[in-house]
Protein backbone atom coordinates (compact mmCIF):
# COMPACT_ATOMS: atom_id res chain seq x y z
CA UNK A 1 0.00 0.00 0.00
CA UNK A 2 0.98 3.56 -0.59
CA UNK A 3 1.84 5.57 2.57
CA UNK A 4 -0.63 8.23 3.64
CA UNK A 5 0.13 11.61 2.10
CA UNK A 6 2.09 10.27 -0.88
CA UNK A 7 0.88 11.69 -4.17
CA UNK A 8 -0.95 9.38 -6.51
CA UNK A 9 1.28 8.57 -9.49
CA UNK A 10 0.30 9.74 -12.96
CA UNK A 11 -0.89 6.54 -14.66
CA UNK A 12 0.11 8.04 -17.98
CA UNK A 13 3.74 7.57 -16.89
CA UNK A 14 6.12 9.38 -19.16
CA UNK A 15 3.29 10.75 -21.29
CA UNK A 16 2.48 13.32 -18.62
CA UNK A 17 5.98 14.76 -18.91
CA UNK A 18 6.21 14.47 -22.68
CA UNK A 19 5.20 18.00 -23.77
CA UNK A 20 7.55 19.75 -21.33
CA UNK A 21 10.42 17.33 -21.92
CA UNK A 22 9.99 17.38 -25.67
CA UNK A 23 10.29 21.15 -25.69
CA UNK A 24 13.45 21.00 -23.60
CA UNK A 25 14.98 18.18 -25.64
CA UNK A 26 14.13 19.73 -28.99
CA UNK A 27 15.66 23.05 -27.92
CA UNK A 28 18.76 21.27 -26.71
CA UNK A 29 19.31 18.66 -29.40
CA UNK A 30 17.57 20.07 -32.42
CA UNK A 31 15.81 16.73 -32.99
CA UNK A 32 12.57 16.14 -34.84
CA UNK A 33 9.42 15.94 -32.65
CA UNK A 34 8.45 12.50 -33.98
CA UNK A 35 11.82 11.02 -32.98
CA UNK A 36 11.53 12.59 -29.55
CA UNK A 37 8.05 11.30 -29.05
CA UNK A 38 9.11 7.76 -29.92
CA UNK A 39 11.85 8.06 -27.35
CA UNK A 40 9.30 9.16 -24.82
CA UNK A 41 7.01 6.26 -25.64
CA UNK A 42 9.89 3.89 -24.92
CA UNK A 43 10.02 5.54 -21.46
CA UNK A 44 13.67 6.40 -21.79
CA UNK A 45 15.13 8.65 -19.16
CA UNK A 46 14.63 11.91 -21.05
CA UNK A 47 16.11 13.90 -18.23
CA UNK A 48 19.43 12.17 -18.84
CA UNK A 49 19.40 13.47 -22.40
CA UNK A 50 18.89 17.05 -21.37
CA UNK A 51 22.49 18.16 -21.33
CA UNK A 52 23.65 17.93 -17.74
CA UNK A 53 26.48 20.43 -18.41
CA UNK A 54 23.88 23.12 -19.12
CA UNK A 55 22.50 22.58 -15.65
CA UNK A 56 25.89 23.66 -14.39
CA UNK A 57 25.88 26.74 -16.61
CA UNK A 58 27.97 25.09 -19.30
CA UNK A 59 26.88 24.96 -22.94
CA UNK A 60 27.14 21.57 -24.56
CA UNK A 61 28.47 21.43 -28.14
CA UNK A 62 26.06 20.32 -30.89
CA UNK A 63 28.23 17.31 -31.72
CA UNK A 64 28.14 16.22 -28.05
CA UNK A 65 24.39 16.60 -27.93
CA UNK A 66 24.08 14.65 -31.19
CA UNK A 67 26.27 11.79 -29.98
CA UNK A 68 24.30 11.60 -26.75
CA UNK A 69 21.08 11.23 -28.71
CA UNK A 70 22.63 8.80 -31.18
CA UNK A 71 23.68 6.54 -28.34
CA UNK A 72 20.10 6.46 -27.20
CA UNK A 73 18.73 5.54 -30.61
CA UNK A 74 20.28 2.10 -30.79
CA UNK A 75 23.74 3.44 -31.62
CA UNK A 76 22.68 4.65 -35.08
CA UNK A 77 24.51 7.86 -35.97
CA UNK A 78 22.26 10.03 -38.13
CA UNK A 79 23.07 13.62 -39.06
CA UNK A 80 22.52 16.15 -41.82
CA UNK A 81 25.05 18.32 -43.60
CA UNK A 82 25.60 20.23 -46.81
CA UNK A 83 27.84 18.31 -49.19
CA UNK A 84 28.95 18.18 -52.80
CA UNK A 85 27.96 14.80 -54.20
CA UNK A 86 29.55 13.24 -57.27
CA UNK A 87 27.84 10.29 -58.95
CA UNK A 88 29.50 8.46 -61.84
CA UNK A 89 28.90 5.41 -63.96
CA UNK A 90 30.21 3.83 -67.16
CA UNK A 91 28.25 4.60 -70.33
CA UNK A 92 27.07 1.42 -72.04
CA UNK A 93 28.44 -0.81 -69.30
CA UNK A 94 26.03 -3.68 -69.98
CA UNK A 95 27.01 -3.70 -73.64
CA UNK A 96 30.71 -3.71 -72.77
CA UNK A 97 30.25 -6.56 -70.30
CA UNK A 98 28.28 -8.49 -72.88
CA UNK A 99 31.13 -8.13 -75.38
CA UNK A 100 33.96 -8.99 -73.00
CA UNK A 101 33.09 -9.46 -69.34
CA UNK A 102 36.57 -10.20 -68.01
CA UNK A 103 38.31 -7.64 -70.21
CA UNK A 104 35.85 -4.87 -69.29
CA UNK A 105 36.15 -5.65 -65.58
CA UNK A 106 39.95 -5.59 -65.82
CA UNK A 107 39.88 -2.29 -67.74
CA UNK A 108 37.60 -0.64 -65.20
CA UNK A 109 39.67 -1.91 -62.30
CA UNK A 110 42.82 -0.55 -63.95
CA UNK A 111 41.26 2.88 -64.52
CA UNK A 112 40.08 3.00 -60.91
CA UNK A 113 43.49 2.04 -59.53
CA UNK A 114 45.62 4.27 -61.78
CA UNK A 115 43.42 7.34 -62.22
CA UNK A 116 40.02 7.60 -60.57
CA UNK A 117 40.74 6.69 -56.94
CA UNK A 118 44.01 8.68 -56.75
CA UNK A 119 42.23 11.77 -58.12
CA UNK A 120 39.44 11.43 -55.58
CA UNK A 121 42.00 11.22 -52.77
CA UNK A 122 43.98 14.15 -54.20
CA UNK A 123 40.88 16.35 -54.10
CA UNK A 124 39.85 15.26 -50.60
CA UNK A 125 36.86 13.19 -51.65
CA UNK A 126 35.39 10.23 -49.78
CA UNK A 127 34.17 7.20 -51.72
CA UNK A 128 30.82 6.39 -50.13
CA UNK A 129 30.00 3.31 -52.16
CA UNK A 130 30.67 1.49 -55.41
CA UNK A 131 28.07 -0.51 -57.33
CA UNK A 132 29.53 -2.44 -60.24
CA UNK A 133 30.29 0.37 -62.66
CA UNK A 134 28.85 3.05 -60.35
CA UNK A 135 30.60 5.34 -57.91
CA UNK A 136 29.24 7.71 -55.25
CA UNK A 137 31.68 10.24 -53.76
CA UNK A 138 31.26 12.97 -51.14
CA UNK A 139 33.26 16.21 -51.17
CA UNK A 140 33.25 19.10 -48.73
CA UNK A 141 33.64 21.54 -51.65
CA UNK A 142 31.95 21.82 -55.05
CA UNK A 143 35.20 23.22 -56.45
CA UNK A 144 37.04 20.07 -55.37
CA UNK A 145 34.32 17.84 -56.81
CA UNK A 146 34.35 19.53 -60.22
CA UNK A 147 38.14 19.71 -60.37
CA UNK A 148 38.30 16.00 -59.62
CA UNK A 149 35.68 15.18 -62.26
CA UNK A 150 37.42 17.27 -64.93
CA UNK A 151 40.81 15.71 -64.26
CA UNK A 152 39.31 12.22 -64.35
CA UNK A 153 37.52 12.89 -67.64
CA UNK A 154 40.63 14.40 -69.21
CA UNK A 155 42.68 11.48 -67.98
CA UNK A 156 40.18 9.00 -69.39
CA UNK A 157 40.30 10.76 -72.75
CA UNK A 158 44.05 10.25 -72.86
CA UNK A 159 43.81 6.63 -71.73
CA UNK A 160 41.16 5.92 -74.39
CA UNK A 161 43.10 7.50 -77.25
CA UNK A 162 44.45 4.16 -78.48
CA UNK A 163 41.39 2.08 -77.63
CA UNK A 164 38.77 1.14 -80.21
CA UNK A 165 35.64 3.27 -79.82
CA UNK A 166 33.37 0.29 -79.18
CA UNK A 167 35.63 -0.91 -76.35
CA UNK A 168 36.22 2.39 -74.57
CA UNK A 169 35.22 2.90 -70.96
CA UNK A 170 33.74 6.40 -70.68
CA UNK A 171 32.34 7.82 -67.47
CA UNK A 172 29.22 9.95 -67.10
CA UNK A 173 29.37 12.28 -64.11
CA UNK A 174 26.69 14.19 -62.21
CA UNK A 175 27.46 16.68 -59.41
CA UNK A 176 25.04 18.32 -57.00
CA UNK A 177 25.35 20.48 -53.91
CA UNK A 178 22.65 19.62 -51.42
CA UNK A 179 21.53 18.62 -47.98
CA UNK A 180 22.23 14.96 -47.25
CA UNK A 181 21.59 12.58 -44.37
CA UNK A 182 24.59 10.65 -43.11
CA UNK A 183 24.13 7.35 -41.34
CA UNK A 184 27.32 5.50 -40.55
CA UNK A 185 29.35 5.62 -43.77
CA UNK A 186 26.35 5.99 -46.06
CA UNK A 187 24.51 9.08 -47.36
CA UNK A 188 20.88 9.58 -48.38
CA UNK A 189 18.41 12.20 -49.54
CA UNK A 190 17.61 14.39 -52.54
CA UNK A 191 21.13 15.80 -52.50
CA UNK A 192 22.29 12.32 -53.51
CA UNK A 193 19.35 11.49 -55.75
CA UNK A 194 19.76 14.61 -57.88
CA UNK A 195 23.46 13.88 -58.45
CA UNK A 196 22.54 10.36 -59.60
CA UNK A 197 19.91 11.70 -62.02
CA UNK A 198 22.34 14.28 -63.41
CA UNK A 199 24.81 11.49 -64.09
CA UNK A 200 22.11 9.77 -66.13
CA UNK A 201 21.70 12.70 -68.54
CA UNK A 202 25.42 13.44 -68.92
CA UNK A 203 26.98 12.43 -72.20
CA UNK A 204 29.79 9.84 -72.22
CA UNK A 205 32.92 11.63 -71.06
CA UNK A 206 30.82 14.58 -69.86
CA UNK A 207 29.86 16.28 -66.59
CA UNK A 208 26.42 17.65 -65.64
CA UNK A 209 25.92 19.81 -62.56
CA UNK A 210 22.96 21.43 -60.83
CA UNK A 211 22.38 25.17 -60.56
CA UNK A 212 23.27 25.00 -56.85
CA UNK A 213 26.65 23.51 -57.71
CA UNK A 214 27.26 25.88 -60.60
CA UNK A 215 26.65 28.97 -58.44
CA UNK A 216 29.60 27.95 -56.25
CA UNK A 217 31.96 27.77 -59.24
CA UNK A 218 31.60 31.35 -60.44
CA UNK A 219 35.04 32.99 -60.76
CA UNK A 220 36.67 30.02 -59.01
CA UNK A 221 37.51 27.78 -61.97
CA UNK A 222 38.55 28.37 -65.56
CA UNK A 223 35.90 26.01 -66.90
CA UNK A 224 32.72 27.39 -68.44
CA UNK A 225 29.25 25.97 -67.89
CA UNK A 226 26.68 25.63 -70.65
CA UNK A 227 23.06 26.01 -69.60
CA UNK A 228 20.89 22.99 -70.45
CA UNK A 229 17.71 24.46 -68.99
CA UNK A 230 15.20 23.07 -66.51
CA UNK A 231 14.96 19.29 -66.53
CA UNK A 232 12.35 17.02 -64.97
CA UNK A 233 14.41 14.31 -63.30
CA UNK A 234 12.93 10.96 -62.34
CA UNK A 235 11.55 10.85 -58.77
CA UNK A 236 12.62 14.46 -58.11
CA UNK A 237 9.61 16.61 -57.17
CA UNK A 238 10.67 19.89 -58.79
CA UNK A 239 12.46 20.59 -62.09
CA UNK A 240 16.22 21.03 -61.70
CA UNK A 241 18.21 23.66 -63.60
CA UNK A 242 21.07 21.79 -65.25
CA UNK A 243 24.44 22.86 -66.65
CA UNK A 244 27.15 20.94 -68.49
CA UNK A 245 30.78 21.65 -67.65
CA UNK A 246 32.85 22.60 -70.69
CA UNK A 247 36.38 21.71 -69.69
CA UNK A 248 37.92 21.49 -73.15
CA UNK A 249 41.05 23.57 -73.71
CA UNK A 250 41.30 22.58 -77.35
CA UNK A 251 40.00 25.94 -78.64
CA UNK A 252 42.94 27.74 -77.04
CA UNK A 253 45.34 25.78 -79.23
CA UNK A 254 43.69 26.89 -82.49
CA UNK A 255 46.04 28.37 -85.09
CA UNK A 256 44.56 30.64 -87.78
CA UNK A 257 46.24 31.38 -91.11
CA UNK A 258 45.27 32.92 -94.44
CA UNK A 259 45.63 32.00 -98.11
CA UNK A 260 44.26 33.40 -101.37
CA UNK A 261 41.97 31.70 -103.85
CA UNK A 262 42.81 31.98 -107.59
CA UNK A 263 40.38 34.92 -107.95
CA UNK A 264 42.09 36.81 -105.11
CA UNK A 265 39.59 36.13 -102.31
CA UNK A 266 41.33 35.87 -98.95
CA UNK A 267 40.42 32.68 -97.10
CA UNK A 268 40.91 32.10 -93.36
CA UNK A 269 41.70 28.56 -92.25
CA UNK A 270 42.57 26.99 -88.91
CA UNK A 271 44.01 23.83 -87.40
CA UNK A 272 43.31 22.46 -83.95
CA UNK A 273 43.95 19.21 -82.11
CA UNK A 274 46.53 16.50 -82.59
CA UNK A 275 46.58 13.34 -84.65
CA UNK A 276 45.93 12.44 -88.28
CA UNK A 277 44.27 15.18 -90.37
CA UNK A 278 40.52 15.51 -90.79
CA UNK A 279 39.33 18.23 -93.18
CA UNK A 280 35.88 19.80 -92.78
CA UNK A 281 34.44 21.49 -95.86
CA UNK A 282 33.17 25.00 -95.16
CA UNK A 283 29.45 25.65 -95.09
CA UNK A 284 27.11 28.53 -94.52
CA UNK A 285 27.37 30.37 -91.20
CA UNK A 286 30.85 29.44 -90.02
CA UNK A 287 33.23 31.69 -88.08
CA UNK A 288 36.62 30.29 -87.02
CA UNK A 289 36.68 32.26 -83.76
CA UNK A 290 33.02 32.64 -82.87
CA UNK A 291 32.22 28.96 -83.44
CA UNK A 292 34.19 28.06 -80.30
CA UNK A 293 31.85 30.19 -78.19
CA UNK A 294 28.73 28.85 -79.84
CA UNK A 295 26.59 26.09 -78.28
CA UNK A 296 25.70 25.17 -81.87
CA UNK A 297 29.21 24.39 -83.14
CA UNK A 298 31.50 24.05 -80.12
CA UNK A 299 30.76 20.42 -79.28
CA UNK A 300 31.11 19.39 -82.93
CA UNK A 301 34.54 20.98 -83.26
CA UNK A 302 35.66 19.62 -79.90
CA UNK A 303 34.60 16.10 -80.80
CA UNK A 304 36.23 16.19 -84.23
CA UNK A 305 39.51 17.54 -82.82
CA UNK A 306 39.62 14.97 -80.02
CA UNK A 307 41.57 12.38 -82.02
CA UNK A 308 42.54 14.39 -85.11
CA UNK A 309 44.17 17.53 -86.38
CA UNK A 310 40.99 19.24 -87.53
CA UNK A 311 41.40 21.50 -90.56
CA UNK A 312 38.57 23.90 -91.31
CA UNK A 313 38.10 27.23 -93.02
CA UNK A 314 35.58 30.02 -93.44
CA UNK A 315 33.94 29.99 -96.85
CA UNK A 316 34.16 33.07 -99.04
CA UNK A 317 31.69 35.65 -97.79
CA UNK A 318 31.68 34.14 -94.28
CA UNK A 319 33.45 34.53 -90.94
CA UNK A 320 37.07 35.69 -91.14
CA UNK A 321 37.32 35.22 -94.91
CA UNK A 322 36.55 38.10 -97.29
CA UNK A 323 32.88 39.08 -97.25
CA UNK A 324 32.86 41.17 -100.43
CA UNK A 325 33.23 38.56 -103.19
CA UNK A 326 32.25 38.47 -106.85
CA UNK A 327 31.51 34.80 -107.27
CA UNK A 328 29.42 32.47 -105.13
CA UNK A 329 29.08 29.09 -106.86
CA UNK A 330 29.80 25.39 -106.53
CA UNK A 331 32.96 25.76 -108.64
CA UNK A 332 34.21 28.62 -106.45
CA UNK A 333 33.55 26.61 -103.28
CA UNK A 334 35.41 23.57 -104.61
CA UNK A 335 38.30 25.83 -105.66
CA UNK A 336 38.42 27.28 -102.13
CA UNK A 337 38.72 23.79 -100.65
CA UNK A 338 41.53 23.01 -103.09
CA UNK A 339 43.32 26.20 -102.08
CA UNK A 340 43.14 25.45 -98.35
CA UNK A 341 44.37 21.84 -98.49
CA UNK A 342 47.17 22.88 -100.85
CA UNK A 343 48.19 25.65 -98.45
CA UNK A 344 48.25 23.09 -95.63
CA UNK A 345 50.32 20.67 -97.70
CA UNK A 346 48.05 17.72 -96.88
CA UNK A 347 48.35 14.92 -99.42
CA UNK A 348 45.61 12.52 -98.28
CA UNK A 349 42.86 12.95 -95.72
CA UNK A 350 39.29 12.09 -94.66
CA UNK A 351 36.83 14.77 -95.81
CA UNK A 352 33.71 15.81 -93.86
CA UNK A 353 30.81 17.72 -95.40
CA UNK A 354 27.91 19.14 -93.38
CA UNK A 355 24.66 20.37 -94.99
CA UNK A 356 25.51 22.07 -98.32
CA UNK A 357 29.15 21.18 -97.63
CA UNK A 358 28.18 17.64 -98.70
CA UNK A 359 27.70 18.66 -102.35
CA UNK A 360 31.04 20.51 -102.30
CA UNK A 361 32.74 17.48 -100.76
CA UNK A 362 31.29 15.16 -103.40
CA UNK A 363 32.49 17.43 -106.21
CA UNK A 364 35.98 17.70 -104.69
CA UNK A 365 36.23 13.93 -104.18
CA UNK A 366 35.32 13.26 -107.82
CA UNK A 367 38.00 15.72 -108.96
CA UNK A 368 40.66 14.47 -106.52
CA UNK A 369 39.95 10.82 -105.62
CA UNK A 370 43.62 10.23 -104.86
CA UNK A 371 43.55 12.75 -102.00
CA UNK A 372 40.39 11.68 -100.16
CA UNK A 373 40.76 8.55 -98.03
CA UNK A 374 37.22 8.59 -96.58
CA UNK A 375 34.15 10.71 -97.34
CA UNK A 376 31.76 11.59 -94.48
CA UNK A 377 28.50 13.38 -95.30
CA UNK A 378 25.99 14.65 -92.72
CA UNK A 379 22.64 16.38 -93.28
CA UNK A 380 23.29 16.83 -96.98
CA UNK A 381 21.64 16.51 -100.36
CA UNK A 382 22.53 16.04 -104.02
CA UNK A 383 19.61 18.15 -105.27
CA UNK A 384 18.92 21.62 -103.85
CA UNK A 385 15.56 22.46 -102.30
CA UNK A 386 14.56 24.90 -105.04
CA UNK A 387 14.69 22.06 -107.58
CA UNK A 388 12.78 19.49 -105.55
CA UNK A 389 9.31 20.91 -106.19
CA UNK A 390 7.57 24.09 -107.46
CA UNK A 391 6.22 24.73 -103.95
CA UNK A 392 9.71 24.55 -102.43
CA UNK A 393 11.01 26.87 -105.15
CA UNK A 394 8.42 29.55 -104.34
CA UNK A 395 8.99 29.16 -100.61
CA UNK A 396 12.74 29.65 -100.97
CA UNK A 397 12.24 32.63 -103.24
CA UNK A 398 10.15 34.36 -100.57
CA UNK A 399 12.64 33.47 -97.84
CA UNK A 400 15.48 34.93 -99.93
CA UNK A 401 13.63 38.24 -100.12
CA UNK A 402 13.11 38.26 -96.36
CA UNK A 403 16.82 37.58 -95.82
CA UNK A 404 17.83 40.64 -97.82
CA UNK A 405 15.40 42.78 -95.84
CA UNK A 406 15.83 41.54 -92.29
CA UNK A 407 19.07 39.58 -91.89
CA UNK A 408 21.18 42.40 -90.47
CA UNK A 409 18.54 44.06 -88.30
CA UNK A 410 18.86 44.24 -84.51
CA UNK A 411 15.42 42.68 -84.21
CA UNK A 412 16.04 38.92 -84.61
CA UNK A 413 12.47 38.20 -85.78
CA UNK A 414 13.52 37.47 -89.37
CA UNK A 415 16.44 35.28 -88.35
CA UNK A 416 14.27 33.47 -85.80
CA UNK A 417 12.28 32.07 -88.71
CA UNK A 418 15.39 30.20 -89.85
CA UNK A 419 16.47 29.30 -86.33
CA UNK A 420 13.17 27.56 -85.59
CA UNK A 421 13.77 25.25 -88.55
CA UNK A 422 17.48 24.63 -88.00
CA UNK A 423 17.21 23.80 -84.28
CA UNK A 424 13.51 23.34 -83.40
CA UNK A 425 14.45 21.51 -80.18
CA UNK A 426 17.00 24.09 -79.04
CA UNK A 427 16.74 25.98 -75.74
CA UNK A 428 16.12 29.73 -75.71
CA UNK A 429 19.82 30.31 -75.07
CA UNK A 430 20.78 28.14 -78.05
CA UNK A 431 18.22 29.89 -80.26
CA UNK A 432 19.56 33.31 -79.21
CA UNK A 433 23.09 32.16 -80.05
CA UNK A 434 21.99 30.91 -83.45
CA UNK A 435 20.19 34.17 -84.19
CA UNK A 436 23.35 36.08 -83.33
CA UNK A 437 25.53 33.60 -85.23
CA UNK A 438 23.68 34.32 -88.45
CA UNK A 439 24.35 38.04 -88.27
CA UNK A 440 27.98 37.70 -87.18
CA UNK A 441 29.00 35.21 -89.86
CA UNK A 442 27.83 36.90 -93.07
CA UNK A 443 26.07 39.91 -94.59
CA UNK A 444 22.38 39.99 -95.60
CA UNK A 445 23.30 40.15 -99.30
CA UNK A 446 25.77 37.27 -99.11
CA UNK A 447 23.34 35.20 -97.03
CA UNK A 448 20.66 35.62 -99.70
CA UNK A 449 23.13 34.76 -102.49
CA UNK A 450 24.23 31.64 -100.63
CA UNK A 451 20.64 30.61 -100.03
CA UNK A 452 19.84 30.95 -103.73
CA UNK A 453 22.90 29.03 -104.98
CA UNK A 454 22.48 26.26 -102.40
CA UNK A 455 18.83 25.83 -103.38
CA UNK A 456 19.82 25.22 -106.99
CA UNK A 457 22.71 22.79 -106.43
CA UNK A 458 22.61 19.52 -108.35
CA UNK A 459 25.43 16.97 -108.06
CA UNK A 460 23.37 13.86 -108.81
CA UNK A 461 25.45 13.04 -111.87
CA UNK A 462 28.63 13.07 -109.75
CA UNK A 463 27.42 10.54 -107.18
CA UNK A 464 28.21 7.37 -109.20
CA UNK A 465 31.73 8.72 -109.78
CA UNK A 466 32.62 8.71 -106.07
CA UNK A 467 35.11 5.87 -105.63
CA UNK A 468 36.13 6.23 -101.96
CA UNK A 469 34.58 4.70 -98.80
CA UNK A 470 31.59 6.86 -97.91
CA UNK A 471 29.48 7.28 -94.76
CA UNK A 472 26.21 9.23 -95.03
CA UNK A 473 24.31 10.31 -91.88
CA UNK A 474 21.06 12.25 -91.54
CA UNK A 475 18.60 13.21 -88.78
CA UNK A 476 15.31 11.33 -89.17
CA UNK A 477 13.03 14.35 -88.75
CA UNK A 478 15.27 17.12 -90.13
CA UNK A 479 13.08 20.15 -90.94
CA UNK A 480 15.59 21.81 -93.28
CA UNK A 481 16.69 18.87 -95.43
CA UNK A 482 14.33 15.86 -95.46
CA UNK A 483 15.89 12.50 -94.70
CA UNK A 484 14.89 11.23 -98.14
CA UNK A 485 17.45 13.62 -99.62
CA UNK A 486 20.15 11.95 -97.53
CA UNK A 487 18.97 8.46 -98.48
CA UNK A 488 18.96 9.35 -102.18
CA UNK A 489 22.48 10.72 -101.92
CA UNK A 490 23.70 7.54 -100.22
CA UNK A 491 21.91 5.37 -102.78
CA UNK A 492 23.70 7.14 -105.60
CA UNK A 493 27.22 6.57 -104.21
CA UNK A 494 28.62 3.07 -104.81
CA UNK A 495 29.01 1.17 -101.53
CA UNK A 496 27.96 4.11 -99.33
CA UNK A 497 26.68 3.30 -95.83
CA UNK A 498 23.63 5.23 -94.62
CA UNK A 499 22.89 5.87 -90.93
CA UNK A 500 19.68 7.54 -89.71
CA UNK A 501 20.19 9.49 -86.49
CA UNK A 502 17.41 10.38 -84.03
CA UNK A 503 16.23 13.98 -83.80
CA UNK A 504 14.61 16.94 -85.55
CA UNK A 505 17.51 19.39 -85.51
CA UNK A 506 19.40 20.02 -88.73
CA UNK A 507 22.45 20.80 -86.60
CA UNK A 508 22.49 18.34 -83.70
CA UNK A 509 22.95 19.85 -80.26
CA UNK A 510 25.36 18.69 -77.60
CA UNK A 511 23.09 16.68 -75.36
CA UNK A 512 20.87 14.87 -77.84
CA UNK A 513 21.42 11.17 -78.58
CA UNK A 514 22.49 11.88 -82.18
CA UNK A 515 25.68 13.57 -80.99
CA UNK A 516 27.35 10.54 -79.41
CA UNK A 517 26.18 8.32 -82.27
CA UNK A 518 27.64 10.74 -84.84
CA UNK A 519 31.12 10.62 -83.30
CA UNK A 520 30.99 6.86 -82.72
CA UNK A 521 30.06 6.22 -86.34
CA UNK A 522 32.90 8.43 -87.59
CA UNK A 523 35.47 6.79 -85.34
CA UNK A 524 34.45 3.29 -86.39
CA UNK A 525 34.32 4.29 -90.06
CA UNK A 526 37.82 5.76 -90.02
CA UNK A 527 39.35 2.72 -88.32
CA UNK A 528 38.02 0.23 -90.86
Amino acid sequence: MRPRGEAKPDRRGVHAKTPRLLERLEACCGCQPLVLYLLALRELSLDRLLCRPERRGQKQQPSERFVSLAQVVGGRVLERRLAAILAADVAGYSRLMGMDEEGTHAQLKGHRHALVDPKIEEHRGRIVKTTGDGLLVEFASVVDAVRCAVEVQRGMSERNARVRVDKRIEFRVGINLGDVMIEGNDIYGDGVNIAARLEGIAEPGGICISRQARDHLVEKLAFTCEKMGLRNLKNIAKPVEVYSVNFSSVSMAQEINYCRAPDGVRLAYATVGQGPPLVKTANWMNHLDYDWESPIWHHLLEGLAKDHTLVRYDARGNGLSDWDVDEVSLDAWVSDLETVVDAMGIERFPLLGVSQGCAISVAYTVRHPERVSHLILYGGFALGGAKRSPQEHEKRKAMGTLMRLGWGMDDPAFRQMFTSQFIPEGTKEQADWFNDLQRKTTSPECAARYFDVVGNLDVRELLPQVQVPTLVMHARDDLIVPIDAGRQMAAGIPGARFVALPGRNHLFLKHEPATARFFDEISLFLTR
